[in-house]
């Protein structure tokens, strides 16, 4: 894979004892390092134009005149330095170039993945929260939109993170042109992402969540991308893929409660590249969520030696009756037609 990144996205630094802190970057690259095929792209930085493209632009002057001011506690959960503002410009511009890069034809083992921080998804329109400035993702799926020279009408982003992308789903909820799922654990940090949020406006039907029980494992997280998304986005017919990558839903991560396995990642990128293939979308992935080092260094390599060539090995387990519950709701919610028993 081609691997966005950028040194000045390690100067945000919220203190040690922060869980969103530059060693999650530290320690990718050092995973990164035992593999081949591995190449790092840095990207210029977004300008405040772009970002206001989704961002209210009031908002992100103050984000910029806060930072100047030497940062801070945002709120109890989201800090920043002098030199945030600069990193989030820069993980938004590593963003951008994910989908540049997939819309001009990187595929296989040239696919773009973003690892920028601070991560974006939970950023909303108007303000920051949950360890979020601005919403990387957001930003680039605008930008796709944006630019006649890639030809994109429709953009679909799924937000694997084990929290709800709450910013993500605020930014496109009343847009026709985005189409976002979020898969997560259901009651978790932000407290949103209920199925029946689907969409206002010119975007109902048009946003997707399926809120996951707490212990819910491999076998059911691919019965939801093989069932409801893959119905969904096929439905949608996107120009463009983003993958909001969080790590986070590892089992062995210090905050979820969701218990996929490091090899469950490598089935996800799997699933969605072949989503992304059947739908004739550029594919392209972007950093959230992972705070235990080492499940996230090995879970993000693990989608690099997807890419590389390995093949995923299929889980076993049995299905949950409550998870399976859940993406029943899911396709009434939609109005899809799929028997769930095909996918498990």
């Amino acid at each position: 894979m081609q691997f966005g990144y950028s040194e000045i996205c390690l100067a945000h630094d919220p203190g040690s004892r922060h869980p969103e802190s530059p060693d999650r970057l530290r320690a990718i690259r050092k995973r990164l390092q035992k593999k081949h095929g591995v190449e790092y792209v840095e990207a210029d930085p977004c300008d405040l134009d772009a970002m206001a493209t989704v961002h209210e632009r009031e908002y992100l002057e103050s984000v910029r005149e806060f930072c100047a001011d030497g940062g801070g506690s945002w709120d109890p959960d989201t800090t920043a330095v002098e030199e945030t503002w600069d990193a989030a410009a820069r993980s938004a511009g590593l963003a951008c170039w994910t989908a540049e890069e997939a819309l001009e034809g990187a595929t296989g083992r040239e696919t773009p993945f973003s690892i920028g921080r601070p991560p974006g998804h939970h950023a909303v329109y108007d303000n920051a929260m949950g360890f979020c400035f601005v919403n990387n993702v957001a930003v680039a799926a605008q930008h796709a939109l944006d630019h006649d020279a890639y030809d994109v009408d429709r953009v679909a982003i799924i937000d694997w993170d084990v929290h709800h992308g709450n910013g993500t789903q605020d930014i496109f909820y009343d847009r026709g042109d985005v189409f976002f799922v979020s898969l997560h654990e259901q009651g978790l940090y932000p407290g949103s992402g209920d199925i029946d949020e689907t969409g206002a406006g010119d975007g109902e039907g048009t946003t997707m969540n399926i809120p996951m029980p707490a212990g819910t494992d491999d076998g059911e997280y691919l019965a939801a991308v093989d069932g409801p998304i893959a119905a969904a986005l096929t439905d949608f017919d996107p120009d463009l893929l983003l993958i909001s990558a969080g790590f986070d839903a590892h089992r062995h991560d210090p905050i979820s409660r969701i218990r996929l396995s490091t090899e469950a990642y490598a089935l996800l990128s799997d699933r969605v590249r072949t989503l992304a293939e059947d739908t004739d979308a550029a594919l392209a992935f972007i950093l959230e969520g992972g705070y235990g080092l080492d499940v996230l260094a090995d879970s993000v390599a693990m989608v690099h030696e997807t890419f590389d060539g390995r093949e995923p090995i299929e889980p076993d387990d049995e299905p949950d009756d409550n998870a399976e519950s859940t993406l029943e709701d899911v396709l009434e919610a939609h109005d899809l037609d799929v028997e769930l028993d095909d996918h498990y």
